[in-house]
């Protein structure tokens, strides 16, 4: 047993969300211990990942502050939320941008609402890059701060969600907060070698300030180290309060819980590695191991057969809407500025290089341009759709590329031209933001380590509203290959 502390570092590392809940119900440990021993284990790990910004200390002192339901299924286990996206009411959530770094969120969101409903405990905030535009979790509020992969220090791991993936990673809490506007919960789910499921649009609450109609690429979740921990907290993430939502996904038709117990019947799975609309192949380590995992679906009797790009959607539309509202959606930086009491003219000196440039870039669309991205993004959608027509899942990598180093090339510190920078970041996330910009679910799943110990990620897109399906698929790939998953790495509280 650590020292003061409920149970071993061993023990802390073995545990997943349910397995923690399950110690609390049954009385063998207590919420209040939980909470020291996730604030001694960011203490034993953070110095060297920089993934935590804040530790609650009125939380850590008393559980119950934010709370949360006792008959939550996972009452007691803390959790990590991240710092932008849906808030808990008196925290602060500075967005990674010195513009914001004073803001405290006035009203608790939806989201965070069935985090609690479910018995989670908010015990801190995760770092993410300014405004979740990057998956390099680099910042400089009041100094450069640049999260680290637990895997290899010298790499990231990911974004926009990093904080809460290299915490969860190197085992300071179970459960960390994300959200994905481009692959902001899959791409730091594949590098650290989580599992991140994006739910389909309409199926999460989106916060009070949000909306499907205007940001409708974006969804809230979580990321794991377990399959199981995954469905746990989904099972009251999709609550839906009434006028929560735009576009409504609806109930779903059944526990994920129990979905995840019974394999799948055989399923139709076509596979992709292809260029997807890019200019740059794929790395043939990534595309390789990608193949691996579509061979292990078939020893699990499914069938897998390869996609041509051009049978999926017409690309240089599905580029031309996602990347238009991507830029455009630093639009309103300047009425958000002068809420602050900024001028708009004094925003480069409030925030970092690349989103400085995202706002300059969004004053060349005019209202022709959104029209024709709402056109385009129904065109892509329906595309997208006829797959679905075909397979039951589509099976792509996760990202493009391999873990690439920490502050490096997809880092919003950088200072070039925004044209050159989004380029290269469409390119590496070619298999993730279409399902932003059609709204459909999708999970990443280990799949192993490559040449550099470092996680390689696979990802299987399911039609609209199958979230059980994926997590059927995913637990099922986690009985059968376990060497894959919840794995270990270098920089783990159990370990330092």
């Amino acid at each position: 047993m650590a020292q003061g502390l409920a149970m071993s570092w061993a023990e802390w590392g073995r545990h997943d969300a349910v397995a923690l809940a399950g110690l609390v119900r049954r009385g063998e440990v207590s919420p209040t211990a939980l909470m020291a021993q996730a604030a001694a284990a960011s203490g034993r790990v953070d110095g060297r990942i920089a993934a935590v910004l804040e530790i609650f200390a009125d939380v850590l002192a008393n559980p119950e502050v934010d709370g949360p339901a006792h008959d939550g299924a996972l009452y007691g286990v803390p959790m990590l939320l991240k710092d932008m996206g849906s808030g808990l009411k008196g925290r602060t959530q500075q967005s990674g941008s010195k513009l914001t770094k004073a803001f405290v969120v006035p009203e608790t969101d939806p989201t965070i609402a069935n985090f609690l409903a479910g018995g989670l405990v908010p015990l801190g905030r995760s770092a993410c890059p300014e405004f979740g535009l990057t998956f390099d979790t680099a910042t400089d509020i009041d100094a450069v701060r640049v999260t680290r992969n637990p895997w290899n220090l010298a790499h990231t791991p990911g974004g926009s969600s990093g904080g809460s993936a290299a915490a969860v990673a190197a085992g300071v809490v179970p459960v960390g907060m994300s959200g994905d506007g481009g692959g902001s919960t899959r791409i730091p789910a594949a590098f650290t070698g989580l599992i991140g499921l994006k739910a389909s649009r309409g199926r999460v609450p989106r916060g009070f300030s949000h909306n499907e109609y205007g940001t409708r690429v974006s969804a809230d979740g979580v990321v794991t180290r377990t399959v199981r921990d995954t469905a746990a907290v989904y099972e009251r993430l999709v609550r839906m309060p009434k006028g929560g939502s735009f576009i409504r996904m609806g109930e779903p038709k059944e526990s994920y819980l129990a979905a995840i117990e019974r394999a799948p019947g055989t399923l139709r799975i076509g596979i992709s590695t292809g260029m997807w609309g890019r200019g740059v192949a794929t790395d043939p380590v990534v595309a390789e191991r990608v193949r691996q995992v579509g061979r292990a679906m078939e020893a699990l009797g499914h069938q897998v057969e390869e996609v041509a790009d051009g049978d999926i959607c017409d690309w240089e539309v599905m580029w031309r809407s996602y990347i238009t509202a991507w830029i455009h959606g630093a639009a309103l930086l300047d009425d958000r500025a002068r809420a602050l009491g900024i001028e708009p003219q004094e925003l480069s000196s409030y925030l970092t290089p690349i989103t400085y440039r995202h706002f300059l870039g969004a004053q060349r669309y005019d209202k022709r341009d959104i029209l024709r991205m709402m056109a385009d993004n129904n065109t892509v959608t329906r595309q997208f759709g006829r797959v679905f027509d075909r397979y039951d899942l589509l099976l792509t990598p996760t990202l493009a590329i391999r873990v690439p180093e920490a502050n490096g090339p997809y880092s919003l510190l950088r200072d070039e031209d925004l044209d050159v920078w989004v380029g290269r970041l469409a390119d590496a996330c070619r298999y993730t933001m279409p399902g932003n910009e059609t709204g459909l679910p999708g999970i990443s799943v280990p799949a192993g380590l490559d040449g550099d110990g470092l996680p390689i990620g696979a990802q299987f897109y399911g039609a609209w509203g199958e979230e059980a399906l994926l997590m059927q698929v995913a637990a099922q790939l986690e009985r059968a290959q376990p060497g894959w998953f919840n794995q270990m790495p270098p920089v783990h509280v159990s370990t330092e």
